[in-house]
């Protein structure tokens, strides 16, 4: 019995169903990467809780016996810098840009894929900002589509690294938030760490779209006090 409603034979069944026509090679490849993707959410799940147990104040040699390793083993591969204090939107925001490299068949996550990554996150603050400028998703997408790279030979497998200005973006959205006192780093933080790095394909896409640095910061800090207001008077 697994702790899931889930078990091998349903893994097997959908993959036959999914993929009718393939031989056995292709679908030991495509069963390759379905256990990747397994793996990489199981870590996701222990990385969730093992934030929340730090939350709680506990050590890393609590957790390390919790999952049954050494408090350096732990503490190593949990610990979620640089997206520790991300919202769960914007981690998924970071997830989706992945993705969106992946399904272009790009070698490494650029800032145009993390652009992408907010557009496919429509409970993000920042998706709202998208819109209310550009006027609807098609043109934000568009725009995206121009500074695209062409596609690659195929679709890398596992893990994408992010290209070095892409990184700098993430450090740019951690300092957004930190500008702004605000404690979460949310999606609003993220466009603003993009077009803080100038010469990116996203800045050059959001300086098309009409933004500037000084407009967009002050749009975010006026959204996110309005946001902030209505939650109180629930």
């Amino acid at each position: 019995m697994t702790p899931l409603n889930i078990s091998l034979a349903d893994l097997i069944a959908r993959l036959d169903e999914e993929l009718p026509e393939a031989d056995n090679l292709a679908l030991i490849s495509e069963a390759h990467l379905r256990a990747q993707t397994l793996s990489a959410l199981g870590d996701q799940l222990i990385d969730h809780y093992v934030g929340k147990a730090k939350q709680a104040g506990a050590s890393w040699t609590e957790i390390g016996d919790a999952i049954g390793v050494s408090k350096q083993a732990a503490q190593q591969r949990h610990t979620p810098a640089p997206f520790e204090r991300f919202t769960n939107l914007n981690r998924h925001s970071i997830v989706l840009a992945q993705e969106a490299a992946r399904t272009h068949k790009h070698e490494s996550i650029g800032t145009e894929h993390m652009l992408l990554g907010l557009l496919g996150e429509p409970r993000g603050l920042a998706y709202e900002v998208l819109l209310a400028k550009a006027g609807s998703e098609q043109r934000v997408r568009d725009a995206i589509e121009e500074v695209l790279a062409p596609a690659g030979p195929k679709a890398l497998r596992g893990h994408i690294a992010f290209r070095p200005e892409s990184k700098t973006a993430i450090e740019r959205t951690v300092r957004a938030a930190a500008d702004l006192g605000h404690d979460r780093v949310g999606t609003e933080h993220t466009l603003l760490g993009l077009i803080r790095t100038e010469e990116s394909p996203a800045a050059q896409v959001l300086r098309n779209l009409g933004f500037t640095p000084e407009e967009l910061e002050e749009t975010v800090r006026t959204e996110v006090a309005r946001r902030s207001g209505a939650q109180g008077e629930r």
